[in-house]
């Protein structure tokens, strides 16, 4: 049976970082373990017990792990500022894996950008994100069929994404973290425009 406790996600979880999942289980592939959510990446300060939101999280995130590895397989996420993907980084830390394949969707980065970002040895694809989803970005980047997915539930959708991620490869421009500083737009309200 595989556990949290026995993959990459072990610490985020013991941290209290896995946040409102919509996936937090096993999946159907052997010895994989998903979840589907929001990451949390700066604590608000606690004033007694009450539980506060955190001041800064990741949302929209796909991510998938094997048990007895310690680090991730696969993850993906929405970024509000690609000046988040250095905590993004920090953060996760030792669950990042040289051989993982990691893709961060940035609401500030031109439109036809597509970066690799290295970060402490790790690879991040980085892409821009207007009005889609994460999940509908990562399936036309991996071209996989949304009628394929129909009949699947959360953890097979999530399975079949992680099987066509490990096996992607592009020549995205490689930049340094710096350099996407210098580049990247001002941070956009996500709320503008937005009937109340």
């Amino acid at each position: 049976m595989t556990s949290i406790e026995q993959t990459g996600f072990n610490r985020l979880e013991s941290e209290g970082r896995l946040l409102n999942a919509l996936l937090k289980a096993p999946t159907k592939a052997p010895r994989r373990f998903g979840f589907r959510g929001d990451l949390a990446l700066k604590f608000a300060d606690k004033l007694a017990d009450e539980a506060r939101p955190p001041e800064l999280a990741v949302q929209q995130v796909l991510a998938s792990g094997r048990t007895g590895e310690s680090t991730l397989q696969f993850f993906a996420a929405y970024l509000l500022s690609f000046e988040y993907l250095k905590l993004v980084a920090d953060v996760m830390g030792d669950t990042l894996s040289p051989d993982g394949k990691y893709f961060v969707y940035c609401n500030n980065i031109d439109l036809s950008s597509k970066y690799r970002v290295n970060i402490g040895g790790v690879n991040f694809f980085v892409l821009p994100i207007d009005e889609a989803t994460v999940y509908n970005e990562i399936l036309e980047l991996l071209y996989i069929e949304r009628n394929d997915l129909k009949k699947l539930d959360t953890a097979g959708k999530l399975d079949a994404i992680t099987d066509k991620a490990l096996d992607f490869s592009a020549n995205f421009e490689e930049i340094t973290y710096q350099e996407g500083l210098r580049r990247m737009g001002p941070v956009r309200n996500p709320n503008e425009n937005r009937p109340v």
